[in-house]
């Protein structure tokens, strides 16, 4: 075994670009960097038939929302898969790489080469059918793409890291892959992380006991639940307990003008230095990120939060339950709780507000313990290891 691991990073984009997949894949490089594994980045592929697929697929969904075709998706088109992997091999034959490794499956799914293949990513292709918006009505071209894309890139690597319970089950289900090549192991914050027990004590308890102020983070207002914790907050407030809610990532969609109590923000690119403090500065400040998704993956905003000790509230839809842990780093409802089930918790930790405090010192814990990229990354090295 060679004294340094070497690994060939694979994406479609360029991973050190930390505006990319909203900097996971930056982030999930530089926890491997910090494990001692040496990177040679492979990125930037090119689209084969890009017009022509391109002009498809706008064809197939403008006709899809007239309800006279189903949707296609040329990222799944083996046609482009099958250029991408020529590429990647193009570029391996110049490395010495002891692994090829990707955030995701799209190229490497056909992917020829002597390496072990592993991958660490949120959701196989038949997760997302029918759960996300963007792959509802899909085409069977698109269906068939997508399903033997995902199968020919578990039946190739070595190793399939799922950031959830989730997905990895779906990846079993689904597609029949051995349990044994299959693992789960959580992503982490896509912030820098410089706080202490000591700094997280001084940020909860500056919070006020007497005014509750939620945080919704998402840039999909229906999707990400939004209406629903503005309901929260209403009845919160109609409760007897003042709440603000403030909304980053979209516009609130509610009638208009907006109740004193929500503050709009927008869109905050965290990517930029003032963005990102004052993202920072709006968790340390919350008590709670409410974010009630009707559907979603590893939303990594939970383990940012949990970085300042706020606790989070969402439903045990997709990957959410690997991530919030009840009574430990917030709470998950079924998706078809009623608002009044939200308040009455949050309620409950205002009335005896030593409660709230431990919940947010319990919740920066399970970020310390789990769900930072340093443990993810130590994680994935042993697995790593394991298979060299």
């Amino acid at each position: 075994m060679p004294s340094v691991m070497r690994i060939a990073y694979v994406t479609t984009y360029d991973a050190k670009n930390i505006k990319n997949w909203s900097g996971t894949a930056h982030h999930m490089a530089r926890s491997l960097i910090e494990q001692s594994i040496e990177l040679n980045y492979i990125g930037s592929l090119r689209e084969k038939y890009s017009l022509l697929l391109k002009t498809k697929q706008h064809i197939s969904n403008y006709l899809s929302k007239k309800s006279l075709a189903k949707k296609y998706l040329r990222d799944r088109d083996p046609v482009i898969l099958k250029s991408y992997a020529r590429q990647v091999s193009s570029k391996l034959s110049h490395l010495d790489s002891d692994i090829v490794f990707s955030p995701g499956t799209i190229p490497i799914a056909y992917l020829e080469c002597q390496q072990p293949i592993i991958f660490w990513t949120d959701v196989t292709f038949r997760g997302l059918v029918n759960f996300y918006p963007e792959f509802t009505n899909l085409s069977p071209e698109t269906i068939r793409n997508g399903d033997a894309m995902e199968a020919s890139a578990l039946e190739r690597c070595r190793l399939a890291i799922y950031s959830s319970d989730w997905a990895a089950e779906t990846a079993v289900k689904y597609y029949g892959v051995e349990a044994s090549k299959v693992k789960v192991v959580p992503f982490g914050a896509n912030i820098e992380y410089n706080r202490n027990w000591q700094d997280i004590k001084v940020i909860v308890y500056s919070r006020p006991a007497n005014t509750c102020r939620l945080l919704f983070l998402g840039v999909d207002w229906y999707r990400k639940g939004g209406n629903i914790a503005f309901e929260v907050a209403q009845k919160l407030n109609d409760m007897g307990l003042n709440t603000e809610l403030t909304v980053v990532g979209c516009q609130p969609i509610i009638k208009e003008p907006f109740p004193n109590f929500v503050k709009p923000l927008g869109f905050i690119k965290k990517s930029s230095s003032e963005g990102l403090r004052t993202i920072n500065k709006l968790l340390a400040e919350s008590h709670f990120l409410i974010l009630p998704s009707v559907a979603d993956c590893s939303p990594i905003v939970f383990c940012e939060a949990n970085s300042f000790g706020v606790p989070c509230l969402s439903t045990d839809v997709g990957g959410i339950p690997t991530i919030i842990k009840d009574d430990l780093n917030g709470k998950i409802f079924p998706n078809s709780t009623g608002i009044s089930e939200y308040c009455a918790y949050i309620y409950s930790l205002f009335s005896d507000y030593s409660l709230y405090k431990d919940l947010a010192l319990s919740s920066f814990n399970e970020y310390q313990s789990r769900l930072n990229w340093s443990i993810a990354g130590q994680t994935v090295k042993k697995l790593l290891l394991e298979v060299m």
